[in-house]
C-alpha cells in the first residue's frame, strides 16, 4: 500500500515510536483501538517496560494526544514518560476490557473528551 501525506496503513503505525515533551522516546505504539461503528481511532496503545515484550505494560492514550512529527519519524505528545507511567494501564498478557467505564478513566486522566462524545 502506498501512503499519502495524510493517510497511513494501521499496520505501519504499529511499532512507531512515541516521543514525549522532552523529545525523549516514551515507547512504541503496540496497537490502535478503533471504534467499530465510527471507524475513528480512539486510542494508541503504548508499550514499554518488561524484557523483550514479556511483562510489558500497555498504556492506552487518546489518539488526540498524539501528533505526527516528520523530523522524528514518529509521534509526539506533550506528555512526559512519568505522566504516562501514572496513567491507567494493563499488562501485555492481560485482556483489556475496552468498555466505556475504563475508557472514561483514561480520558479523565488525560483531561480530554472521550471519543464517543
Amino acid at each position: 500500500m502506498v501512503e499519502t501525506q495524510d493517510l497511513i496503513a494501521s499496520d505501519k503505525v504499529e511499532g512507531t515510536r512515541v516521543y514525549g515533551a522532552d523529545g525523549k522516546r516514551i515507547g512504541s505504539i503496540e496497537r490502535l483501538i478503533i471504534g467499530k461503528r465510527s471507524g475513528q481511532v480512539a486510542y494508541a496503545v503504548l508499550g514499554f517496560g518488561g524484557f523483550l515484550g514479556i511483562g510489558e505494560d500497555h498504556y492506552p492514550i487518546p489518539w488526540t494526544k498524539l501528533s505526527y512529527d516528520e523530523e522524528l519519524g514518529g509521534y509526539r505528545t506533550e506528555l512526559t514518560r512519568e505522566q504516562v507511567e501514572k496513567a491507567p494501564k494493563y499488562r501485555s498478557d492481560d485482556e483489556y476490557d475496552w468498555n466505556r467505564e475504563n475508557g472514561r478513566l483514561v480520558y479523565d486522566y488525560y483531561g480530554v473528551p472521550p471519543y464517543w462524545m
